[in-house]
Protein backbone atom coordinates (compact mmCIF):
# COMPACT_ATOMS: atom_id res chain seq x y z
CA UNK A 1 0.00 0.00 0.00
CA UNK A 2 1.33 3.43 -0.47
CA UNK A 3 0.47 7.10 -1.92
CA UNK A 4 -0.69 5.55 -5.10
CA UNK A 5 -3.29 3.63 -3.01
CA UNK A 6 -5.03 6.04 -1.38
CA UNK A 7 -7.62 6.92 -3.88
CA UNK A 8 -8.99 3.17 -3.52
CA UNK A 9 -11.11 1.24 -1.41
CA UNK A 10 -9.69 -0.15 1.67
CA UNK A 11 -9.93 -4.01 1.77
CA UNK A 12 -10.16 -6.26 4.61
CA UNK A 13 -9.68 -5.45 7.70
CA UNK A 14 -11.81 -3.77 10.07
CA UNK A 15 -11.09 0.12 8.78
CA UNK A 16 -13.49 1.81 7.04
CA UNK A 17 -11.30 5.11 6.25
CA UNK A 18 -9.08 4.83 3.34
CA UNK A 19 -5.17 4.96 4.44
CA UNK A 20 -1.95 6.08 2.75
CA UNK A 21 1.31 5.01 3.91
CA UNK A 22 3.45 7.96 4.17
CA UNK A 23 7.15 8.20 6.02
CA UNK A 24 6.87 11.79 7.12
CA UNK A 25 7.89 14.59 10.12
CA UNK A 26 4.99 15.51 12.39
CA UNK A 27 4.33 17.26 15.71
CA UNK A 28 2.19 16.03 18.44
CA UNK A 29 1.34 18.66 21.14
CA UNK A 30 0.16 16.99 24.42
CA UNK A 31 -1.27 18.69 27.23
CA UNK A 32 1.66 17.69 29.69
CA UNK A 33 4.75 17.65 27.56
CA UNK A 34 4.71 20.13 25.40
CA UNK A 35 5.73 19.52 21.56
CA UNK A 36 6.80 15.80 20.75
CA UNK A 37 8.16 15.33 17.04
CA UNK A 38 7.11 12.16 15.55
CA UNK A 39 7.32 10.52 12.26
CA UNK A 40 3.93 9.79 10.88
CA UNK A 41 4.06 6.76 8.75
CA UNK A 42 0.06 6.43 8.19
CA UNK A 43 -2.17 8.50 7.42
CA UNK A 44 -6.41 8.95 6.87
CA UNK A 45 -8.90 11.28 7.20
CA UNK A 46 -10.27 9.66 10.60
CA UNK A 47 -6.48 8.53 12.15
CA UNK A 48 -2.74 8.59 12.27
CA UNK A 49 -0.19 6.05 12.82
CA UNK A 50 2.68 7.83 14.44
CA UNK A 51 6.21 6.88 15.99
CA UNK A 52 8.02 8.93 18.68
CA UNK A 53 10.37 8.27 21.65
CA UNK A 54 7.88 9.79 24.07
CA UNK A 55 5.35 7.68 25.73
CA UNK A 56 2.15 8.89 25.25
CA UNK A 57 -0.83 7.67 27.47
CA UNK A 58 -3.73 5.72 25.88
CA UNK A 59 -6.68 7.93 26.25
CA UNK A 60 -5.24 11.59 26.37
CA UNK A 61 -5.78 14.67 24.20
CA UNK A 62 -3.27 15.48 21.77
CA UNK A 63 -2.88 17.72 19.07
CA UNK A 64 -1.59 16.50 15.47
CA UNK A 65 0.12 19.20 13.24
CA UNK A 66 1.75 18.35 9.80
CA UNK A 67 2.29 21.54 7.64
CA UNK A 68 -1.13 23.25 7.47
CA UNK A 69 -3.32 20.18 9.00
CA UNK A 70 -4.01 20.92 12.76
CA UNK A 71 -6.18 18.61 14.13
CA UNK A 72 -7.03 17.65 17.97
CA UNK A 73 -6.51 13.69 18.64
CA UNK A 74 -7.05 11.19 20.77
CA UNK A 75 -4.56 8.41 21.38
CA UNK A 76 -6.54 4.86 20.86
CA UNK A 77 -3.22 2.89 21.47
CA UNK A 78 0.49 3.24 22.19
CA UNK A 79 3.25 0.09 21.61
CA UNK A 80 6.57 -0.14 21.13
CA UNK A 81 7.29 3.77 20.12
CA UNK A 82 4.34 3.81 17.37
CA UNK A 83 0.78 5.93 18.43
CA UNK A 84 -2.72 5.08 16.79
CA UNK A 85 -4.21 8.79 16.74
CA UNK A 86 -8.52 9.21 16.26
CA UNK A 87 -9.06 12.66 15.14
CA UNK A 88 -11.86 14.10 16.89
CA UNK A 89 -12.95 15.55 13.50
CA UNK A 90 -13.13 13.68 9.83
CA UNK A 91 -9.75 15.40 7.90
CA UNK A 92 -10.90 16.42 4.64
CA UNK A 93 -9.49 14.11 1.76
CA UNK A 94 -7.82 17.17 0.16
CA UNK A 95 -6.27 17.74 3.05
CA UNK A 96 -4.83 14.04 3.08
CA UNK A 97 -3.28 14.25 -0.35
CA UNK A 98 -1.84 17.62 0.17
CA UNK A 99 0.13 15.59 3.02
CA UNK A 100 1.15 13.29 0.17
CA UNK A 101 2.48 15.55 -1.78
CA UNK A 102 -0.86 15.19 -4.33
CA UNK A 103 -2.84 18.30 -4.75
CA UNK A 104 -6.45 17.83 -5.08
CA UNK A 105 -8.08 17.86 -8.49
CA UNK A 106 -9.48 21.20 -9.52
CA UNK A 107 -11.99 19.79 -11.43
CA UNK A 108 -13.02 16.22 -13.58
CA UNK A 109 -11.25 15.92 -16.68
CA UNK A 110 -9.59 19.30 -16.25
CA UNK A 111 -6.35 17.57 -15.56
CA UNK A 112 -5.52 20.38 -12.62
CA UNK A 113 -5.00 23.99 -13.15
CA UNK A 114 -1.39 24.16 -11.69
CA UNK A 115 1.97 24.03 -14.00
CA UNK A 116 3.60 21.49 -14.50
CA UNK A 117 7.91 21.66 -13.80
CA UNK A 118 9.79 20.02 -15.36
CA UNK A 119 13.96 20.59 -16.42
CA UNK A 120 14.18 20.70 -20.34
CA UNK A 121 15.85 17.98 -22.43
CA UNK A 122 19.26 17.91 -23.74
CA UNK A 123 18.77 20.01 -26.57
CA UNK A 124 15.79 21.80 -25.86
CA UNK A 125 16.19 25.69 -26.84
CA UNK A 126 19.78 25.36 -25.47
CA UNK A 127 22.26 28.04 -26.23
CA UNK A 128 25.75 27.98 -27.76
CA UNK A 129 27.56 28.10 -24.35
CA UNK A 130 25.16 25.32 -23.12
CA UNK A 131 25.64 22.88 -25.64
CA UNK A 132 29.20 23.31 -25.23
CA UNK A 133 29.24 22.81 -21.38
CA UNK A 134 26.58 19.87 -22.30
CA UNK A 135 29.38 18.59 -24.47
CA UNK A 136 32.04 18.91 -21.96
CA UNK A 137 30.31 17.07 -18.93
CA UNK A 138 29.55 13.95 -21.46
CA UNK A 139 33.28 14.01 -22.48
CA UNK A 140 33.92 13.65 -18.25
CA UNK A 141 31.05 11.41 -17.55
CA UNK A 142 32.33 9.21 -20.56
CA UNK A 143 28.80 9.50 -22.67
CA UNK A 144 28.10 10.64 -26.17
CA UNK A 145 26.01 13.68 -25.87
CA UNK A 146 24.58 15.25 -28.83
CA UNK A 147 22.76 18.34 -27.69
CA UNK A 148 21.35 18.82 -31.08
Amino acid sequence: MGVENFGQAAKGGQRQAKRARVLLAARLRTGTGGDVEARLRDLSQKGALVECREYLEVGSDVVFTRGATVVPARVAWASGGRVGLEFLRVIDASEVLVQLGRPAKSGAGTGGSSPRFRRPRIGEAMSESERKLVNSWGVAVGIAVSGD
